[in-house]
């Protein structure tokens, strides 16, 4: 007897879905919106040439490590973020009253923003659009 009998399996996910639509689709000028990836004209994932030198970049510092980051992610990124967000010369950073914390993903972020709050705020809808990621 298995331990995951009560285990359903999980519902398809509705975005890959839009990808298998897409892939099974025959029409010439077919353009997938689906899941976020450049593709080249052959379908196939393409990394940005920049991405591709800024791993190299990285494969190359010995400095860095692979320790954990502060729970609230890398400062200097943090920063960097807000101020692209905000604004360099933006009055909240100026006057601290910007909180910024670094996510996983998208749908990371989505997750620590709905636990906020609700923790803080007592919200308890959170809506999402549909299609969304089920992670």
């Amino acid at each position: 007897m298995s331990f995951f009998r009560n285990v359903h399996l999980a519902l398809p996910d509705a975005i890959f879905h839009i990808s298998d639509l897409y892939r099974a689709d025959s029409h010439p000028q077919k353009v997938n919106l689906g899941v976020g990836a450049y593709r080249d004209d052959d379908g196939k994932p393409w990394v940005l040439p920049v991405v591709r030198k800024v791993e190299a970049t990285l494969a190359s510092d010995h400095t860095l490590n692979h320790e954990y980051l502060p729970i609230d992610g890398l400062k200097s990124f943090n920063d960097a973020a807000s101020k692209l967000l905000l604004g360099s010369h933006s009055s909240a950073i100026r006057e601290e009253r910007v909180c910024v914390v670094q996510s996983l993903s998208g749908t990371g972020a989505i997750r620590l923003a709905a636990e906020f709050l609700m923790k803080f705020y007592s919200v308890k809808t959170v809506y999402l659009p549909r299609p969304t990621w089920s992670t």
